[in-house]
């Protein structure tokens, strides 16, 4: 049997962090995965899909904006299969610094699946084949989360996708219907228009982005009107059905039901943990009502020396989320200082065409929570970077506490907005007001004028709006 201080089951964001951390701290460490290091984000999500929205950004300009640009040319020819295979050499390369990061951490990487027998015990079914048990004092549970399946709509690969057959498209259809209008819903959204793959977005709430600023929600509506996606938020969809061309998706929303025909249909609606097979039923690690591990602040789990991060636990589905909450774990198990997370002001970005980003309450939040704020907005229309590049949509407001300045949250529409809020999460984070922030001198001309001057805003004298 083979024994470690600490034991990772799951290679994604969360887990191989965490494997580095504790074994930078000390720890003999093993991360078990069954299928890739680097998981779902490295190989099929967050990276290679950043590729990809690129290369539509560059297709989305040759074919629309070109002219204004001072660039013509003669039977533009855009080739998706040679972007997919820049996406595939991305993600290859990062997952191939993943496993050079196991070898210089000495963290010993064994391929197969795990399953929890015992108190500090794990058997492994190797993917080499037969299997071994391996024994770790502390256990941390990282194997991350699926795309829900809805009845009915059960992806096959060619006319149904979810996100990991979406994101394996080597050809692009014609059409395509978006089932969920989430991150992952707009980023393919703005991937497959860029291209001019007729889309048609179906939402079940009242916005696209629901867990995002209603203002910032209509903007990206706005921009993808100008770009052909049809946005149509508040609707249902009945039933899905798969046909000798394709789909037929048949929807009811303010004007009644709708039968709308695409040559595939994505579903995009949410994600379940999991948490099937792995033995913490057996272990008697708690589950909430959807499925997910608890956890408290230490990332530990009602069972001593279980822990758990990443999406498993359901806390905020995202990849750095999983990244801090592995670090944050492997210095609890290491006795270190501990430290916690406020999910609340974990930064958050979809990267469509305009990029949205905010981090904190909402203003429509932090109205509903009884605080009493005050709002900055500067539009990029007015920032000469933004202009310069011909991205002048969207723009950037931030919400403060109206007695002493303190931040309580921003969201940002526009040009690498993504790139631009972590200024503002650095100065809540270390309890600096608005007025530092715009006292704070910003190069000029750069896009980040946009967070000074908004913090101008919300202070009453901006001096460009």
């Amino acid at each position: 049997m083979k024994q470690f201080d600490v034991v990772v089951i799951g290679a994604g964001p969360g887990g191989y962090v965490a494997a580095i951390r504790a074994s930078q701290l000390g720890l003999k460490t093993a991360i078990i995965d069954k299928k890739w290091l680097g998981g779902v984000c490295l190989n099929e999500g967050c990276i290679p899909s950043k590729a990809l929205l690129h290369n539509a950004e560059l297709a989305q300009t040759l074919r629309n904006d070109a002219k204004t640009y001072g660039i013509s040319f003669d039977n533009l020819e855009l080739d998706y299969s040679a972007a997919f295979k820049r996406s595939r050499q991305v993600s290859q390369r990062l997952t191939k610094g993943v496993a050079f990061l196991m070898k210089k951490n000495n963290i010993e990487v064994i391929e197969g699946a795990a399953k929890l027998t015992g108190a500090g015990k794990i058997w492994v079914e190797l993917n080499a084949g037969g299997g071994e048990e391996v024994e770790g004092k502390d256990i941390i549970i990282s194997t991350g989360a699926h795309a829900t399946v809805v009845p009915g709509m059960e992806p096959d690969g060619e006319k149904l996708l979810d996100y990991s057959h979406a994101i394996m498209l080597e050809k692009l259809p014609k059409s395509a219907v978006v089932i969920g209008g989430g991150a992952i819903g707009v980023e393919f959204a703005t991937i497959w228009s860029g291209y001019g793959v007729e889309v048609t977005i179906v939402e079940m709430l009242p916005h696209i982005l629901p867990n995002e600023d209603e203002e910032a929600a209509a903007e990206l509506a706005k921009a993808f009107k100008k770009r052909g996606v049809k946005v149509l938020a508040g609707t249902k969809v009945k039933s899905v059905t798969k046909t000798d061309t394709g789909t037929t998706v048949v929807v009811e929303g303010e004007k009644g039901e709708e039968r709308l025909e695409a040559e595939i249909t994505l579903v995009a609606i949410g994600f379940k943990p999991n948490t099937q097979g792995i033995g913490l039923e057996e272990a008697g690690v708690a589950l909430d009502k959807r499925g997910f591990v608890q956890i408290d602040d230490r990332m530990a789990t009602n069972v001593p020396g279980i822990w758990a991060v990443g999406d498993v636990t359901g806390k905020l589905l995202l990849a750095h989320t999983a990244s801090a909450q592995g670090q944050i774990c492997a210095e609890n198990i290491a006795g270190l200082e501990e430290r916690k997370l406020d999910y609340r002001m974990i930064p958050r970005a979809t990267f469509s065409d305009p990029q949205v980003a905010s981090f904190g309450y909402t203003e429509a939040q932090a109205k509903e929570a009884g605080l009493e704020v005050k709002v900055g907005r500067f539009n990029f229309i007015a920032n000469g970077k933004a202009l310069g590049l011909g991205k002048g949509t969207g723009f950037a407001k931030v919400i403060t506490d109206a007695k002493y300045g303190e931040i309580l949250g921003a969201t940002l529409v526009g040009p690498e907005v993504s790139e631009l809020l972590p200024e503002l999460v650095l100065a809540q984070a270390n309890e600096l007001t608005i007025e530092e922030v715009a006292n704070a001198v910003h190069i000029h001309p750069t896009l980040s004028e946009a967070i000074m001057e908004a913090a101008e805003s919300a202070l009453g004298h901006s001096i460009h709006s």
